[in-house]
């Protein structure tokens, strides 16, 4: 997808190939590097890096019970052979593992507006949002980092307009108020690590409901 020009931050890419993301953070950044050559490559850089380092420090002798356990790993099934969900319409692999490859399970926020929550625990929440066209979700503040990655149709805020395979990484000073643009509806894959911050009281109070 060429036409992509929001992209992984390099600390969060640099964290993804370490692999010591959060995993509703590790999803979406898994779903937007199978969209993005230019993060893909960025990532394999990252990758790369991390191996040099590995092989220029110490090595440590192994216990025997650890050498059978690598060597019982190695005989089993390689990772290309086990069976992965692959892209299905417009959800990426990785999205279709959150789904656990079936349909969404939509619920409505009113106004339109659906979600459908994939992971929810102590580390954050990761869910898939459906906007109508020129919907507008209520202005917000963030309490933590919210990833929001476009997989339909696009939207806009006060920081620029995102179209499908682009990211938007919102952080504590960010407040915004995105829009979903015109034509096909707004299905964007959203994580966050706290609550979001609503400045209008109808948004609050169904807050816990909707987990958001």
């Amino acid at each position: 997808m060429s036409n992509i020009t929001h992209h992984i931050p390099e600390p969060m890419l640099a964290a993804y190939a370490a692999g010591t993301l959060p995993p509703v953070f590790e999803t979406v950044v898994a779903t937007h590097v199978s969209m993005c050559a230019a993060c893909r490559a960025g990532m394999q850089a990252h990758e790369i890096a991390g191996g040099a380092v590995l092989e220029a420090g110490d090595g440590a002798d192994l216990s025997d019970a650890l050498k059978s356990d690598v060597l019982a790993l190695l005989d089993g099934p390689a990772p290309e052979d086990r069976p992965t969900p692959k892209r299905k319409g417009i959800y990426p692999g990785p999205v279709m593992v959150a789904l656990k490859n079936r349909e969404p399970r939509w619920k409505s926020l009113g106004m339109g507006v659906r979600q459908s929550i994939l992971m929810d625990g102590p580390e954050g929440s990761l869910r898939l949002l459906y906007i109508p066209p020129g919907r507008a979700v209520p202005d917000h503040g963030h309490n933590g980092i919210e990833m929001t990655l476009v997989l339909q149709g696009s939207f806009a805020d006060e920081t620029g307009t995102f179209g499908v395979g682009d990211l938007e990484v919102a952080d504590e000073e960010l407040e915004h108020t995105p829009v979903a643009g015109e034509g096909l509806p707004c299905i964007c894959l959203a994580a966050t690590d706290a609550p979001l911050r609503f400045r209008t009281l109808m948004p609050r109070l169904l807050q816990p409901l909707f987990r958001i």
